[in-house]
């Protein structure tokens, strides 16, 4: 029985692997739903190598995921890479610096 259970957590857990893979590598005309996925889980890896994941509650990461990976899509429709904050944050430096 232990190893019956054990083999279907191992498939389960590479069925997981395999459907979250495609997410990895996009085609340019992938869906909104799909870029969104795509994105959520970049971020949501990003979170777990640097350790910030599960430091605050589920809601609290969810809504930050959301709200970076909606911000994100935003700008690539409207055709500014996320360099954009880059060159926001630099503006607003330099004029820190000249004051």
């Amino acid at each position: 029985m232990k190893k019956a259970c054990l083999i279907l957590a191992i498939a389960g857990l590479l069925s997981c692997c395999a459907t979250l893979e495609k997410y990895k590598n996009l085609s340019s005309n992938a869906t909104a739903e799909d870029k969104f996925k795509a994105c959520a889980l970049s971020e949501a890896q990003a979170k777990l190598k640097n350790g910030t994941l599960f430091t605050k509650n589920i809601t609290a990461t969810k809504d930050e995921i959301v709200n970076t990976c909606l911000k994100k899509m935003a700008l690539q429709a409207a055709g500014i890479d996320s360099e954009a904050e880059n060159i926001a944050t630099n503006i607003i430096n330099s004029l820190r610096a000249a004051q």
